[in-house]
């Protein structure tokens, strides 16, 4: 006949998963430690970016509104400089006038020749 004998402390212990004792002892109080206190930061703040990304997108911003420029072309007349053509048609700033009418009409330098055809933005 035979006799198969059980271990009372083995019954009794909890199901050994891998881990000894002293490690899954060695932080009792449940704190995080340095490393699980980084890991939480990381997925909060990646969190937190996805959510303001959302909240972006869904409020529109970033979408730019863009406003056609309207142009009259005039004809240089002739003695006339950058300055006095933008300074017939400027509503205030000239020089403002003189810098959009020379993006406009890509222009490298303040020569103007007469009868060259310029466009002029309209305020």
């Amino acid at each position: 006949m035979s006799a198969v004998t059980f271990n009372a402390v083995a019954s009794q212990s909890s199901v050994n998963q891998g881990i000894s004792q002293s490690q899954w002892l060695a932080n009792p109080s449940g704190a995080l430690t340095r490393r699980g206190r980084l890991t939480r930061t990381l997925v909060v703040a990646s969190l937190t970016v996805l959510l303001l990304a959302g909240f972006a997108a869904a409020s529109g911003a970033g979408d730019q509104s863009v406003h056609a420029t309207s142009y009259v072309t005039v004809v240089v007349p002739a003695g006339a400089s950058l300055w006095s053509v933008a300074t017939a048609y400027a509503d205030g700033d000239v020089q403002a006038m003189v810098e959009a009418i020379r993006e406009a009409n890509n222009l490298p330098g303040y020569d103007v020749v007469a009868g060259a055809r310029l466009k002029l933005p309209i305020q």
